[in-house]
């Protein structure tokens, strides 16, 4: 849009100078870093700048802006001043943006990325650049040339590439390898070559370039191959680039022989002599011939025959199985039957020259015949194996023997040959017959089968022998037996979701369905275990916390596919091991100790009790003070906090700690816990009289001072609490003319005048007046020297400083000063109502008189203030609060000197 508005609001002329289409042309290597200079728009343009030879202010500032940002803007950073181009922070990469094999160029607005096919190393980054003012306008179109870098290593699309090559293979055949390695890189930086890292001496590579320049690597055969030999090799193929230095990539190459038919049957003997006896039965076996081919499948099958040169009456004779290779009798020998026999058998394989054998047969004429064992089996009978139940009761009948001569000629005896839980007896009250019986139970899992024989034999010592196989059939007789009938596991808590706990085993020794064991938990096991049916593989679903439960035991079974089935079981104990998942835990987050101050160092001021729910070292804790350590310790064992120095309360009412417990666990886990410490006061210091500050100070008393005025006050303060600084004032000491004109009061300190002073009434008045507090168990007291001097005037300093200089001579009084009046109740007697009267009367009195004496307490303590402020006889200390002797501002009093 902006392009068309130029077009528009521009002069022709101008549009017709400026306006054509100018291409430039820049290349640079793919995966620099930001900042790299690609080229300068404004330079190779051949733009006037400030520096040609137009004066600055004559030309135009030039702008240079990306038409838009497409796909290949991102790339580059346009400065729009110098028109400079500069790679950004999205790093090139070559193989990213262009594909050799689409030829097409992406667009993204005026910034596209080109990939030519007709060359293939090409890829283009396309920007369009609009340049201003309209003097200068003009589109540019920017061409950058990515070059490739060897970046990238070869690499096969399979990991395991198999060939197979025929035995017979002629050197220098030639098979091509169906997954060549690919290398994103172009050019010389693609791949180059292959090679074989053992060729075995019989293999090589070849590598041919079709006309889109792919290259396939060919497995050429260089010797002969013989599969009976070795039937496989096993080698690794290499790619390799023609990079700087050059990058690789392998595969495991794996080329199998395969078998052709290049071997005919052999017999290892020429000639096999045989004896067979003329009374031998049907059936009876004869030899076995075995020829050898050393080729695989159809090409190793072998059939037997007879030659051509064997007469017919031989091959009715014998029988030749032409598979195996058997030969049995197939005909009943009699005296006309020629006593040897020349057998020539030959081996056959596909495509081969039959192999040769012979077999002579030399028949041994018997004049007698052979006594006869017939059997009549009661047991279950197939072909001559006769199939028993384990477990089966002792004396199971098998079979009936019936032994007999044929010619009637000889005694014929019988006994039974072979190991084995059998007997064979004679079968009363008849000769000849033996019945063949079990003499114990039979156990599948000790012995399968048994082979035994009857042997029969006449007067004469010839011998038959009647050969008897028992398979013994299996009964589900056993239960499946654990390998441990107790399996200890261990597992960490806060294990993954469905953890593999163990693999229970057990075996079952009878067969088939009867020995497939099955597993199950016990009704005892949590839900959250799991145990595979077939493997018998243990899991648990959920994490378990060892701080919720540490031991979990519970059975689990064995069933097998019998019927009934039979089971066995096992318990499983699972120990859960601790992690250290818990942070020391104080039993509150907040500690109050209350200590009375002055208490010993090292005493015990109070437990802090901590806990972990790990076990073992993840569950021991340390504990020590994070702050106030050089005042306070804690016994890290035992919990117990001391103070190392006495305490003062006076100088600290309180302390904060915090107290951090750390436990054993790596890492280690902790926690803080507050400690308040508040001492408790005791009465250690007696009151500090602030007021007057001197025995030897004195004041001026006019005569005319009325009653009820005050004169002064004693003002005293306490660095105790509580009651230990409440203070009692009292007079306990006077002197003068007449000393009980002047009164203290117990509460507040202040002293007033009693009494009208008289004439007679002028002189020295000294009040010693003790300041006590009320602490416990001994209050504590201080004592101070009021002094009065009663006159109009004070003339001669020198001399009442000379009075006072005297030691006084004043006699203590031991009454302790009160600073409340607690009624007292009288006994009242129940029975008469007049004194119940009388003290309800008494008590209304008390009450008037303590209202009015209340009002002129008020009226008094008002004009005392008003008296103190325009007299300015006195320093104001507040009581309640902490006070700082130090700090206090000391005012002029009138009090001596004057």
């Amino acid at each position: 849009h902006l392009l068309l508005f130029l077009l528009f609001v521009g002069p022709f002329n101008c549009f017709a100078s400026y306006s054509r289409a100018t291409e430039l042309f820049y290349s640079l290597n793919e995966g620099l870093p930001a900042g790299v200079l690609i080229g300068s728009l404004a330079r190779d343009l051949r733009l006037p700048t400030a520096g040609g030879q137009h004066p600055a202010s004559l030309q135009p500032p030039l702008s240079f802006t990306l038409a838009s940002h497409g796909l290949g803007g991102q790339y580059v950073h346009l400065d729009n001043r110098s028109g400079e181009l500069h790679t950004s922070a999205v790093e090139i990469d070559r193989e990213a943006l262009c594909v050799e094999s689409s030829g097409a160029t992406i667009f993204g607005g005026s910034a596209a990325v080109s990939s030519s096919s007709s060359s293939p190393e090409s890829c283009l980054l396309l920007l369009d650049v609009l340049v201003l003012p309209q003097e200068y306008f003009r589109l540019v179109k920017v061409k950058i040339a990515i070059r490739d870098v060897n970046d990238n290593a070869p690499r096969f699309p399979v990991p395991h590439i198999h060939l197979s090559v025929p035995e017979n293979a002629p050197v220098n055949t030639r098979l091509a390898i169906e997954h060549p390695a690919l290398d994103p890189d172009v050019g010389t930086n693609g791949v180059q070559t292959y090679r074989l890292r053992d060729n075995y001496g019989v293999f090589t590579l070849d590598v041919e370039e079709n006309e889109s320049g792919e290259r396939t690597p060919y497995l050429i055969v260089m010797g002969a191959l013989d599969r009976e030999t070795q039937d496989e090799y096993v080698t690794v193929i290499v790619a390799e680039d023609g990079g700087t230095p050059p990058l690789l990539g392998s595969a495991t190459l794996t080329i199998g022989i395969s078998d052709i038919n290049d071997n005919c049957p052999q017999f290892n003997d020429s000639q096999l002599n045989v004896t067979l006896y003329g009374n031998s039965s049907l059936g009876t076996h004869v030899a076995t011939v075995h020829a050898i081919d050393m080729d695989l499948g159809s090409n190793a099958q072998i059939t037997y025959s007879y030659s051509q040169k064997v007469p017919q009456p031989s091959r009715d004779l014998f029988h030749l199985n032409e598979s195996t290779g058997a030969i049995t009798l197939s005909t009943k020998i009699d005296g006309g039957t020629p006593r040897l026999h020349r057998l020539i058998i030959l081996g056959s394989g596909p495509g081969c020259i039959p192999a040769v054998i012979t077999v002579l047969v030399t028949i041994i004429k018997v004049m007698m015949r052979p006594p006869e064992v017939v059997p009549r089996f009661i047991a279950n009978e197939v072909e001559g194996v006769v199939y028993l139940k384990e477990l089966e009761p002792i004396n199971t009948p098998i079979a009936f023997f019936t032994i007999k001569d044929p010619d009637e000629k000889y005694k014929v005896s019988c006994y039974l040959d072979g190991d084995g839980p059998f007997r064979l007896l004679p079968y009363k009250p008849y000769n000849n017959e033996y019945l063949l019986e079990t003499t114990k139970p039979l156990d599948f899992e000790t012995q399968q089968l048994y082979e035994i024989s009857v042997v029969a034999w006449n007067s004469e010592g010839f011998h038959v022998k009647k050969i008897i196989r028992v398979q013994v059939l299996d009964d589900n007789d056993n239960s499946p037996v654990f390998s441990e009938q107790l399996i200890e596991l261990s597992i960490e808590e806060n294990n993954v979701p469905n953890a593999f706990l163990t693999k229970l085993h057990a075996t079952d020794a009878d067969s088939g369905e009867r020995g497939q064991v099955s597993y199950f938990l016990g009704p005892d096991a949590p839900s959250y275990f799991a145990l595979d049916k077939t493997t018998g593989v243990l899991t648990v679903s959920t994490q378990l916390d060892r701080e919720e439960k540490e031991k979990y035991r519970y059975t689990v079974k064995a069933v097998d596919s019998g019927f009934p089935p039979r089971e066995s079981i096992a318990t499983v104990i699972i120990t859960v091991l601790d992690k250290n998942d818990n942070s020391p835990r104080f039993i509150n987050k907040d500690f109050s100790f209350f200590v009375p101050e002055n208490f010993p160092g090292f005493g015990e001021i109070g437990v802090i009790s901590v806990t972990d729910a790990d076990a073992g070292q993840n569950g021991w804790v340390a504990l020590s003070v994070l702050n106030g350590s050089d005042i306070f310790v804690i016994d890290t064992g035992k919990g117990v906090l001391r103070a190392k120095v006495s305490l003062d309360r006076e100088q600290q009412s309180s302390y904060i700690l915090w107290i951090e417990a750390v436990d054993g666990g790596d890492p280690a886990l902790s926690s803080t816990a507050k400690i308040t410490i508040l001492l408790l006061d005791i009465n250690d210091n007696p009151p500090l009289v602030l007021f007057p500050q001197s025995n030897m100070s004195y004041l001026l008393v006019l005569p005319s001072t009325l009653p009820g005025s005050p004169i002064t006050e004693v003002y005293a303060v306490d660095k105790d609490t509580g009651m230990n600084a409440v203070i009692a004032y009292s007079i306990i000491g006077r002197r003068g003319p007449r000393p009980e004109s002047f009164r203290i009061d117990p509460k507040t300190g202040n002293i007033t005048l009693e009494e009208s002073l008289m004439q007679n009434d002028y002189g020295l008045y000294r009040l010693l007046v003790k300041v006590s507090d009320h602490g416990y168990p001994e209050p504590l007291h201080s004592t101070v020297m009021v002094n009065l001097f009663v006159n109009d005037t004070v003339s001669n300093e020198s001399y009442i400083e000379s009075l006072l200089r005297k030691e006084p001579d004043i006699s203590v009084e031991e009454k302790q000063p009160q600073i409340s009046i607690e009624p007292t109740h009288k006994k009242m007697e129940s029975a008469s109502c007049m004194p119940t009267l009388v003290a309800l009367s008494v008590i209304s009195l008390g009450s008037i008189a303590l209202v009015t004496g209340m009002g002129i307490y008020v009226c008094l303590r008002k004009g005392k203030k008003h008296h103190r402020a325009e007299e300015n006889l006195e320093v104001q200390i507040p009581l309640n609060g902490r006070i700082n002797l130090h700090m206090l501002e000391k005012k002029p009093m009138e009090i001596s000197n004057i």
